[in-house]
């Protein structure tokens, strides 16, 4: 029973923090276990003496002999003394592993959680539960947290009742060299941090063990399709992400069938589906809909005819209702994510939604901020909430499990107003959608340029015309996708900003660190590696026509520069001549653990700029350098065609 492990936080923490980190353990230990999917809590018992924990933990161990309980006592407030004011609080969490075990005499996985206030401490009490009932404690893998001050320092020690029987699986029962390696240090940094999220937990409205097996029966069903995807997009993301979204959903009209006792499933359509794998699968598993997009994928032909997709651009107006859609589903929907709680709320009465929120748009434009408090993403979901609300509904937030930054979805799945209510309803929609867009009309030449104005797609489609009394001056994205990362911007131009901004920074003086840096580099000639400027600066640089070029761009002069690797590295909002003696190594080092050979089929098939236009000429020799040194010293170019989107 002695102590095992302890770490001092280089921050000095206070208890405060200390049960802030424990309860991420307690109620989110996937977040470091990731082999775990999750815990489902119970309710949790106060006790304010020895004999009320005593009385708790025998209803929850009925079958413990009376001398295991005796010493699990002694264990649990081993440094307590009797006449200390005491404090527990005691709970039990059913622990839920990513691949469930073999249902055959497989034992439920518990933990009985005691919490002891006065010490800083919390137990852990592994329990099993067989398939006869009876509950049995694990007693070799009982161990304890505890938060301590000694010295003006902080101290989180690792205690363990049995560290001699300690029983490892790798996935419900770790090692106890991970809860030392992994845990605590992962403790110590939430404790300091204190900080809270401005999101809810994941999976908050579902049943986590009900996602946990669905999310692995689906993942095992449609993994092929990572292997035939002909999309450019990345196919581990997209594939396991909306496999991910689908379970979700599953899960979540399951639980409203089983509460409002349907027996139907229920119906839905996907506004802009894009790949259309979520169709796919809501299809394939039952549930009756459809997915629209403006532009029609290479997959799509890959589905067969169950799975139900149209090629056509949508547009907020009455001719784009669905009286009999039960949900309406805005997967990273862009420019129609703030319209899905309003198409939905005049579709039908009964007709709820679900939408994931991705890239900031507001009703007829880009999102404009308007709080510095918040983040970005969190002002966006709470305005995408304020439609919702506006728009009668009852909103909920939560946050899912895929890969991805953009994680928290929003679903409206009742009305805050009477079904007779609904003209006035349809007047409050109707101003608060008015007031959006006299407020964006300022921006509305900036941020629906990305929009052609004509009223028919490239390829003849007729764009069907907004409702003058909601959707007037809403224009659908075109058909044909523009490419907007500056790689198609004319060649003569990158080069002239390129030449203008490397001139201007080779102009000043080097930061003194940078100096300091190189001087033990291997370099006689003082090669010049100029200074740095910021973002701000380099578009001082630029006339007037370039910028709104650039602007033009996903990311616009940022995204120009980055693409320069060769000539500039940006880092922390600045731009700096990169040197190529300092990454060199490194470079090497890439090619020789990974993808060697593609790398190796890009070498010297560019031309050196340092070769050409620096005043020292390329730092590194010919031998070295992954660019060509002049026409000579080219090489064709043997790695893959990019594909390109169209």
């Amino acid at each position: 029973m002695s102590k095992l492990f302890e770490i001092r936080p280089e921050v000095r923490c206070s208890a405060t923090g200390f049960w802030s980190a424990c309860e991420v353990w307690i109620q989110k230990p996937h977040v470091v276990n990731k082999r775990l999917c999750g815990v489902k809590e119970g309710r949790y018992e106060e006790a304010v003496n020895t004999e009320g924990l005593q009385r708790s933990l025998a209803l929850l161990l009925t079958r413990t002999p009376a001398q295991d309980l005796t010493q699990l006592l002694q264990f649990i407030h081993r440094s307590a003394a009797e006449s200390e004011q005491q404090s527990w609080s005691v709970g039990v969490r059913t622990i839920i592993p990513k691949v469930a075990s073999n249902s055959s005499g497989a034992n439920l996985c518990r933990e009985i959680i005691v919490k002891d206030f006065i010490r800083q401490a919390v137990t852990f009490l592994p329990i099993e539960e067989n398939s006869e009932g009876p509950v049995i404690l694990k007693k070799s893998n009982i161990y304890q947290i505890q938060f301590e001050e000694e010295s003006g320092d902080c101290v989180l020690s690792l205690h363990a009742l049995n560290p001699d029987q300690w029983y490892s699986d790798g996935v419900t029962y770790p090692k106890l060299s991970w809860l030392e390696a992994e845990l605590l240090p992962k403790l110590a940094r939430w404790a300091t941090d204190n900080k809270s999220s401005e999101f809810k937990s994941t999976l908050s409205l579902i049943p986590v063990e009900k996602y946990s097996i669905l999310y692995q029966e689906l993942k095992t069903k449609y993994k092929d399709i990572v292997k035939v995807w002909p999309e450019v997009t990345d196919p581990e993301k997209f594939v396991f992400e909306d496999v991910a979204i689908a379970t979700y959903l599953l899960v979540l009209w399951e639980e409203e069938r089983a509460k409002k006792g349907l027996t139907s499933k229920q119906s839905f359509v996907d506004l802009g589906c894009g790949n259309g794998l979520l169709v796919h699968i809501l299809n394939n598993e039952g549930h009756p809909g459809k997915g629209i997009d403006v532009r029609k994928r290479k997959i799509w032909d890959m589905y067969g005819p169950d799975t139900h997709l149209e090629e056509k651009a949508i547009t907020p107006s009455a001719s784009f209702l669905f009286p009999e859609t039960d949900w309406l589903i805005g997967n990273h929907s862009d420019e129609l994510t703030p319209w899905i709680p309003v198409i939905a709320a005049r579709s039908s009465y009964s007709c709820r939604y679900f939408v994931l929120p991705c890239c900031f748009f507001d009703f007829f434009g880009k999102y404009q901020r308007r709080q510095c408090k918040k983040s970005q993403y969190r002002e966006y979901i709470d305005f995408i909430s304020d439609v919702s609300g506006v728009c009668g509904f009852q909103t909920d937030e939560d946050c899912l499990r895929i890969p991805s930054t953009k994680r928290v979805c929003l679903i409206g799945r009742s009305r805050s107003y009477k079904e007779p209510e609904g003209a006035e309803a349809d007047v409050r929609r109707a101003d608060y959608i008015r007031g959006r867009q006299v407020s964006s009309s300022s921006s509305s030449d900036v941020t629906q340029k990305d929009h052609s104005r004509h009223n028919h797609h490239e390829d003849g489609q007729e764009i069907p015309a907004a409702g003058s009394d909601w959707g007037s001056g809403f224009q659908p994205r075109e058909k044909i996708e523009t490419v907007r990362n500056c790689a198609a911007l004319p060649r003569d131009l990158i080069d002239a900003v390129v030449l203008k901004v490397a001139r201007a920074l080779l102009g000043l003086t080097a930061e003194a660190g940078e100096e300091e840096n190189r001087s033990s580099l291997k370099d006689t000639n003082k090669w010049n590696t100029g200074g740095s400027l910021s973002i701000r600066e380099v578009a001082e640089l630029l006339d007037h026509s370039t910028l709104q070029t650039l602007k033009k761009e996903c990311g616009g002069l940022q995204t120009l520069l980055k693409n320069s690797h060769q000539v500039f590295r940006v880092e922390g909002g600045r731009v700096h001549i990169r040197d190529w003696r300092t990454s060199a190594a490194g470079q090497r080092t890439r090619v020789n653990l990974k993808n060697k050979s593609q790398i190796s089929g890009a070498l010297k098939t560019r031309e050196c700029w340092f070769h050409t236009h620096h005043p020292n000429g390329c730092p590194l020799s010919t031998e070295d350098c992954l660019f060509a040194h002049g026409v000579d010293d080219l090489r064709p170019s043997t790695r893959p065609l990019k594909k390109f989107k169209h």
